[in-house]
Parts: C-alpha cells; sequence; structure tokens
C-alpha cells in the first residue's frame, strides 16, 4: 500500500459521501429534487415519492462509488485499477438510465 492508493480512496470516500448526503437530503426536501445540473426541473405527480426514489438512487451511487474505490489500495501500478474506471463508468450509465427509464417515466406529470 503506498501513499498515492490512500490518497486516491480517501478522495473517492470523499466524493461518495457527498452523494450519500445529498442522498439523505433528498429524503427530507419539500421540492422536487434535480438530478441534471443547469436543467429546469419539471413537474412530478408525487414530490415525496419522488425525492425518496431519486434520494435511494443518489445512496447507492454513494455507495458503490465508494467500493469501487477500493482497488485504489492495492497499489500505485495495480492493473485493478480498470476495476475502479470500467466500474464507474458502468455505475454512471446505469444511475442516468434509472433516472430515466424508472424515475422520471413513473413520476413526470404528462
Amino acid at each position: 500500500m503506498d501513499a498515492g492508493g490512500i490518497i486516491g480512496f480517501v478522495i473517492y470516500c470523499i466524493v461518495g459521501s457527498l452523494f450519500i448526503v445529498f442522498g439523505i437530503l433528498s429524503f427530507f426536501s419539500k421540492n422536487p429534487v434535480g438530478f441534471w445540473a443547469n436543467i429546469k426541473m419539471c413537474e412530478v405527480t408525487d414530490t415525496r415519492d419522488y425525492n425518496k426514489a431519486t434520494g435511494k438512487l443518489f445512496l447507492c451511487f454513494g455507495i458503490f462509488f465508494i467500493i469501487f474505490g477500493l482497488p485504489l489500495l492495492a497499489g500505485q501500478n495495480s492493473p485493478l485499477i480498470l476495476l475502479s474506471i470500467a466500474g464507474d463508468m458502468f455505475l454512471v450509465i446505469t444511475v442516468m438510465l434509472v433516472y430515466e427509464l424508472v424515475i422520471m417515466k413513473k413520476y413526470r406529470k404528462r
């Protein structure tokens, strides 16, 4: 274990923790929580349930993001870093698909 890997993992933990905190705050929000940056939020049918679903999505993202940071602890030149890269790409694409195809399909006001 080298210092660079530990610092990288700590950064992964900080970023993942921010998403976890944002997910928890989503549960208590009175207004619909935005997912995309700089885009006006559309109207939803049930704000409370929408925020709960979006909060769960952010919580899962934060937890899996931290888990995908674990290969950084294997060392600087470890090929396991490819698991972090591929896992993060898969995670981000999955979260976007779940948001658009599941959450927005269910809660968008028509």
